[in-house]
């Protein structure tokens, strides 16, 4: 069996985009997102953020950087590497998202709350706001959706 190496993840950005060109001309863009979790602590539910560097190259990092500012939601697809430097005689690392898709997002700053905007740098890797594979706003089963007003009364102990 193949290895794989793939991460799907939706945050907000915790702070502006760090664009640069380095001297090779390639552009790279370096940020982070924090993506929230609930999970059941005795009774309560409590909140938790998990917090991802993500490096983006290229075009996308071009055609981006502007629209990447701190509090907009956004959706990333990439793979995990793994940094490697010494420091002071100590061998460090560190796990980055090298993103391959960035999709914009509805709400936050930098951008319309409607509508999704995607940018790929894979041959046919991204879908554009409209385009979603399982047709208009991603409804996979095509079933009915629940009113924004339903109360959920079961407490289910997961």
């Amino acid at each position: 069996m193949a290895d794989l190496n793939h991460v799907s993840l939706i945050g907000r950005l915790t702070r502006d985009a760090e664009y640069k060109v380095l001297p090779s001309g390639q552009a790279v863009c370096n940020f982070s997102i924090a993506v929230n979790r609930r999970r059941k602590n005795g009774d309560n539910w409590e909140d938790e953020a998990n917090y991802f560097d993500i490096v983006l190259w290229g075009k996308q990092a071009d055609s981006l950087n502007r629209y990447l500012v701190k509090g907009k939601q956004i959706g990333v697809d990439g793979e995990l590497r793994q940094d490697r430097w010494q420091q002071d005689g100590q061998n460090r690392s560190k796990v980055v998202i090298s993103a391959i898709n960035v999709q914009l997002l509805g709400g936050g700053p930098g951008g319309g709350a409607s509508g999704a905007s995607s940018y790929s740098s894979g041959a046919g890797g991204g879908y554009s706001a409209g385009s979603h594979p399982y047709g208009d706003g991603g409804d996979m089963d095509g079933g009915a959706r629940i009113p924004s007003n339903h109360q959920f009364t079961d407490d289910i102990p997961f």
